[in-house]
């Protein structure tokens, strides 16, 4: 009868969804959402339908956060984005770490590149920058809402001003 109830209870619980595959898969699909930021906006200024990849992966009301004085949507994000490619061909944002909380993204990343125009003011000769960035990333219902960002761009003008 033992026998019975254990294969009756295994039966049953088999038959029981995997909600932690469905969460895993979601998580998963957040992850790579983020990483797109990277690969497909960040490390692509100079792409002509950069505005309409920025609305595949971000809120219509995404807000990005780099200071304290209020943030800035898609519109300018893209236009800023563009700018940079214009200055800093090369420029490339590398992931080194991922740390997610709920369904916060928080990446540890390093942007370098080499400036064809001044920099921040800065003209840098040919010299390039390699320095850390921190983002936090706000996921929800498959699009980034939210990005707060710092870079080291003091450092970069410090790297660039090097002899």
């Amino acid at each position: 009868m033992t026998r019975l109830l254990c294969c009756a209870a295994a039966t049953a619980l088999s038959l029981l969804p995997a909600p932690a595959q469905a969460d895993d898969r979601a998580l998963a699909d957040d992850r790579a959402l983020v990483e797109s930021f990277y690969s497909q906006l960040l490390n692509a200024p100079s792409s002509p339908d950069l505005a309409e990849r920025a609305k595949k992966l971000l809120a219509s009301g995404w807000v990005t956060l780099g200071n304290n004085s209020g943030g800035g949507g898609q519109e300018q994000f893209v236009k800023s984005v563009s700018g940079f490619g214009q200055v800093i061909p090369n420029l490339k944002w590398e992931i080194q770490e991922i740390l997610r909380d709920g369904n916060r993204y928080i990446v540890r990343g390093r942007a370098t590149g080499t400036p064809v125009k001044p920099f921040f003011g800065v003209d840098g000769g040919g010299r390039s920058f390699d320095i850390m960035s921190i983002d936090i990333h706000t996921v929800e219902n498959g699009r980034i809402t939210r990005s707060f960002h710092v870079e080291d761009w003091a450092g970069a003008m410090r790297q660039l001003r090097q002899p």
